[in-house]
């Protein structure tokens, strides 16, 4: 029987001496509806009862750099949709700056690590959505110039460009715009991110990309069989791409009997004329729903299954973690917060994982595919200058 007291400790120290780098937490949206960025009322620094995240659960959970989500949902469309992102843009550097002996704003791999040796969580940005940037270059450029290194081209509906995992599909995977939209990302050096788009618009992506990317926050479709999870032939595409699979923590995505539970939510909500994909409707619905059908637990073991199929399939250098704390209502029995993530990695410890393959997967990896989207762009800025594409251009010439 393994020690856990012996494996804690050596995980402890590897943390101490290795960034667990996060691709995706929420906070910023919740801070915006609990108390409208107000951090004197939502005081990270002590321990906040209506959340996943604070200051010392990030420091119990050996965060050691963090992508916060600058989350809009995609019931905002179009200048609305923009707006709200800059807003969110905006409160992660008021953040930052409010906890600034915690906590240190980051652009590049290199100065994660310069954060991290400084002792304070690095924090880097994501937008999560193509409707984020309302259409427009122009825009991804601005998102970009503040701050934000990754976009996931969808969210839970379609953009008009590419197709989302939880939405009916349109164009089949990525439009002659989405193509666009990639390659400027590439060049800008920003991370592709392709959590929440359809397998095919994986595929698509992948096709098109010219660097590494990345899914912040997905698990394994072969282990539970959900469209937000990422196929087996996407993470052996994922190998040759040298990209990584950042394994996610939402029990609807681990847990087949809670992926069953969450199909039958949705049902449910169809008939009283709640959309699923509907991010604030359907959350507002299920927490009624759960009144009289009580949702399963999803168990620490069952991420760990999720670890060790990305390991299998796309090999050790392209897993990740994208826990997703605070944009769920529920989390694993033994990850119920960003305290947890020394758990995981004791559990995978206690399997045969060595300490290389831990501190490939806590960090390691996604800060090579960082860099690795660094020296493309610097390569690709020297051949392209900025895309004046359109998408009325590409998508609709002649209108």
């Amino acid at each position: 029987m393994p020690d856990s007291t012996a494996t804690l400790a050596r995980v402890t120290e590897l943390l101490r001496r290795h960034p667990l780098v996060d691709g995706h937490n929420d906070l910023p949206w919740e801070a915006r509806e609990q108390s409208g960025y107000d951090f004197d009322r939502l005081d990270l620094g002590g321990d906040v009862a209506t959340t996943c995240t604070d200051v010392p659960r990030l420091r119990a959970g050996r965060v050691g750099a963090q992508f916060w989500s600058v989350f809009v949902p995609s019931s905002l469309q179009g200048d609305a949709a923009v707006v709200a992102t800059l807003e969110q843009v905006d409160a992660v550097h008021q953040m930052v700056g409010r906890y600034a002996g915690e906590l240190g704003f980051a652009r590049t791999a290199d100065e994660v690590e310069g954060v991290f040796a400084s002792g304070r969580i690095a924090s880097l940005m994501g937008a999560e959505g193509g409707h984020s940037i309302g259409c427009s270059l122009a825009a991804l450029r601005m998102l970009y110039v503040l701050g934000v290194r990754y976009m996931t081209l969808t969210h839970n509906d379609n953009v008009p460009w590419a197709d989302s995992a939880t939405d009916e599909p349109v164009l089949g995977g990525l439009s002659a715009f989405g193509v666009e939209v990639v390659r400027e990302m590439n060049r800008l050096g920003m991370l592709v991110d392709l959590s929440h788009v359809s397998a095919d618009t994986m595929r698509d992506a992948l096709k098109v990309t010219e660097v590494p990317v990345i899914f912040s926050h997905s698990s394994a479709r072969a282990v539970c069989d959900v469209p937000r999870n990422v196929p087996d032939d996407v993470l052996t595409t994922l190998r040759a791409n040298n990209g990584v699979c950042m394994v996610t923590f939402v029990p609807e995505f681990v847990s087949p009997v809670v992926a069953a539970w969450r199909r039958e939510a949705a049902a449910a909500a169809a008939d009283v004329g709640v959309k699923s994909t509907d991010y604030e409707a359907f959350r507002a619905f299920t927490r009624e729903y759960r009144v009289a059908h009580p949702k399963p637990s999803a168990t620490l073991e069952d991420v760990v299954a999720h670890c060790e199929h990305v390991r299998e399939v796309a090999g050790i250098d392209h897993v990740g973690i994208g826990g997703d704390y605070d944009g769920t209502e529920t989390y694993p029995v033994g990850l119920e917060d960003v305290s947890g993530y020394p758990r995981l990695l004791a559990a995978l410890a206690d399997r045969g994982w060595s300490d290389e393959d831990l501190a490939k997967l806590a960090g390691g990896n996604v800060l090579r595919v960082m860099r690795d989207v660094e020296a493309g762009a610097r390569e690709l800025q020297e051949t392209r200058g900025p895309s004046l594409a359109t998408y009325r251009q590409l998508d609709h010439p002649g209108s």
